[in-house]
């Protein structure tokens, strides 16, 4: 039976309103009586008692116009008390007014409370303003932790997956107080100094032109370049497909015989695959190692910058190691509070996004239950922004960028620079290479990553460039304003080139792992043939399973014998997820498969939402934050993780689709991109302040024109 609360004000209340009633009517008919009594007592003759002539003089002295002062005690009581009963009334009903909570009243001076829409949308907004925030807080930290020469903080450190690949190599220590010279990226100039010489070909002017005689100027040296580079990766190849034909020779006169072969003979035989495999990983790493130092030589042969393999090209010597560790040491000290407040707002973020997506799951069911979950995302989404609010006052003193720290944040931001001008014509030969020697999924990832690094480096030359006026003009806001969004576009152009050469390095591996891969499903076959399914599953389901699984095998050994370029990546996911569905015990290459495949996908979707914060949606952010959660423990959870960071990497996509181009009409070199990027907050018509570290309420205080 509904209350009858519910249907509007309670019988209690009517009871109530029935005794202020009465007590009205009882007090005016006080009023009334106490007025008329005088009237009614004027007519009265009663005989006056004969007394002394002074004694009727003294009694009628007091009042010489027939009436006293006691007649009007009793009147002026009565005002007072009805006076003072009103206000209390009146005082009273507000009070019950204000804090009223019956259905249907709406509370005077407040609000409404939220719908459960109102909250979503607000959880939501509070989600993607909280990560944009930690995103662009470790990102500036990296350049903070290089200016003690100990290059960049590392990124994500998925849990369980290995630690996410650099974003490039380290800048060379020492100061530079001349123009950087013209790297490989382009011709000279021909005619400029400071920043403009500093930058060689990406020296961009604020017009259009400007941006497309840089833009030829970078497209020549590519493809001067992409000769020698296809030859490079060809003969890095050699080795790698000489392995892979071996194996595969090994597997295609094996197969026959894996039938009459003991298990202990399969394992044995998918024991030395695996081994081949990893040895051969391990040498296919040397090449991309040596590439990347040919690289360096041609951009100028920075001393100490490291290789795509993440090794220096020469070790250091003892005094450079020292140094080092004592910058190290430095670095960490001058960081700690800095770096404590960024893992306490990841700590809060990710709980954050847990919760929102238990609630996208339906759970918890209860509408009251599932505002208290929305109000939770929203005061974890907080507590990361307070948390990071908090450093955002000191890491500015730490950094110094309106003083004497300017110019060597400058130079920082100028040695990065330099090598990703260099990687970034290595990134698209390389990109070209793998496009003819894979599938077009295989490179699917990276498409248009190479364009987006050259649009962000012409963004960063132009910033550049602005603050080495500032300086020289002694603005020092303005040298704030700049460096910070010059240093945002050169952190991403990093994140693209970085995404080539990773996947890169990841077709290799797989490429090798194939063949082992092929062995190690072929004995779990065997084995489910012969009883050994830990699922108990009927004869049908199982020869279905058994079915299917060979003729995924079968597919992938087509395509590594035809002549039509296949995705290794691809081969491996088909491979794991096909003997799977066996429920075998699971063989050592099948997990390296699995993980392998899971990490490259998450690396992958990482990287689109990073480059594309401005425009993707909490959804994105949420399940790719689920991927990264996901323990490492076997083939199983690399299976969980690979599907939801590819359907991170599919909504991601979306959202950039849906968002569109901003500031299509405009003419400032790279905004477009750095507003799409979350380098500049787009609050401004010129893009708007560059995205600093802390919450949300500093992240925009430095505010940025568009430079001329």
């Amino acid at each position: 039976m509904t209350s009858s609360l519910f249907r509007g004000r309670s019988r209690r209340a009517k009871a109530h309103i029935r005794v202020r009633v009465t007590h009205a009517v009882l007090g005016a008919l006080v009023g009334a009586g106490w007025l008329m009594l005088p009237l009614m007592t004027v007519a009265t003759r009663r005989p006056v008692p004969a007394t002394a002539p002074g004694t009727l003089a003294d009694a009628a002295a007091p009042g010489q116009g027939g009436t006293s002062a006691a007649d009007y005690v009793l009147p002026l009581i009565a005002v007072a008390a009805a006076s003072v009963l009103a206000a209390y009334g009146y005082l009273r009903r507000v009070r019950r007014t204000r804090t009223r909570t019956t259905p249907g009243t709406t509370l005077r001076g407040g609000t409404a409370p939220p719908t459960i829409a109102d909250a979503e949308r607000q959880a939501r907004i509070a989600l993607v303003l909280a990560d944009d925030c930690v995103r662009t807080s470790r990102e500036e930290l990296g350049f903070v932790r290089e200016r003690f020469g100990v290059g960049k903080a590392g990124g994500w450190a998925w849990e369980g997956w290995g630690e996410k690949a650099e974003a490039g190599p380290p800048t060379a220590d020492g100061m530079r107080t001349g123009p950087i010279p013209a790297t490989g990226a382009a011709a000279d100039t021909g005619a400029g100094s400071g920043a403009g010489a500093a930058h060689g070909g990406f020296e961009a002017e604020t017009g259009a032109a400007g941006a497309g005689a840089a833009g030829a100027r970078f497209k020549a040296r590519t493809d001067a370049d992409r000769r020698t580079r296809q030859k490079t990766e060809a003969e890095a190849a050699t080795p790698v497909a000489a392995r892979a034909r071996a194996a595969k020779a090994q597997f295609e006169t094996g197969t026959d015989e894996t039938e009459a072969e003991p298990s202990a003979g399969r394992e044995v035989r998918a024991g030395a695959a695996e081994a081949q495999f990893a040895a051969g990983a391990d040498a296919g790493r040397r090449t991309p190692q040596e590439t990347g130092a040919e690289g360096g030589a041609r951009a100028g042969a920075v001393p100490g910058v490291a290789s795509v393999g993440g090794a220096l090209a020469d070790p250091p010597p003892e005094t450079e190691t020292q140094h080092r560790a004592t910058a190290e040491v430095e670095a960490e000290t001058a960081t700690a509070a800095f770096v404590h407040a960024l893992r306490g707002a990841e700590t809060e973020l990710v709980a954050a996004f847990a919760m929102w997506r238990r609630y996208e799951r339906g759970l918890p069911g209860e509408a009251g239950a599932r505002r208290q979950a929305l109000v939770g995302v929203v005061g974890r989404c907080a507590e990361a922004g307070r948390r990071l609010d908090a450093e955002a006052a000191a890491l500015d003193q730490v950094r110094g960028l309106e003083g004497p720290g300017a110019g060597m944040a400058l130079d920082v931001a100028e040695g990065r620079f330099r090598a990703l001008a260099a990687r970034t014509v290595a990134a698209h030969a390389t990109l070209a290479a793998l496009r003819e020697r894979y599938a077009p999924s295989a490179t699917d990832p990276v498409t248009g990553s190479v364009e987006q690094s050259k649009d962000r480096l012409l963004f960063a030359t132009a910033h550049l460039n602005a603050t080495r006026r500032s300086i020289d003009a002694a603005d020092g806001d303005g040298t704030a304003r700049n460096l910070r969004a010059a240093e945002g576009a050169v952190a991403q152009a990093e994140i693209l080139v970085t995404g080539v050469e990773r996947l890169a390095a990841r077709l290799r591996e797989a490429a090798a792992l194939v063949p082992a891969a092929l062995t190690g499903a072929e004995a779990e076959l065997t084995a489910a043939r012969h009883g050994r399914s830990r699922a108990s599953l009927a004869t049908g389901e199982l020869n279905a399973r058994l079915a299917h699984a060979d003729g995924v095998l079968a597919a992938v050994r087509e395509e590594l014998t035809g002549a039509l370029p296949y995705d290794p990546l691809d081969a491996l996911r088909r491979i794991t997820r096909a003997v799977d569905r066996l429920d075998v015990g699971r063989s050592g290459v099948l997990d390296t498969a699995a993980l392998l495949v899971a990490r490259t996908s998450l690396e992958s979707a990482d990287d689109f939402v990073t480059v594309h914060r401005g425009a993707v949606g909490p959804e994105a952010r949420a399940l790719l934050s689920e991927a990264a959660r996901t323990p490492a423990t076997g083939t199983r959870t690399a299976f969980e993780a690979d599907t939801a960071a590819r359907a991170a990497r599919g909504l991601a996509e979306r959202d950039v689709r849906a968002h569109g181009t901003p500031y299509p009409d405009t003419t400032t070199i790279g905004l477009p991109g750095a507003v799409l990027g979350g380098i500049l907050l787009a609050e401004d018509p010129d893009g708007g302040p560059p995205a600093t570290f802390g919450g949300p309420a500093t992240r925009g205080r430095r505010h940025v024109r568009a430079p001329g």
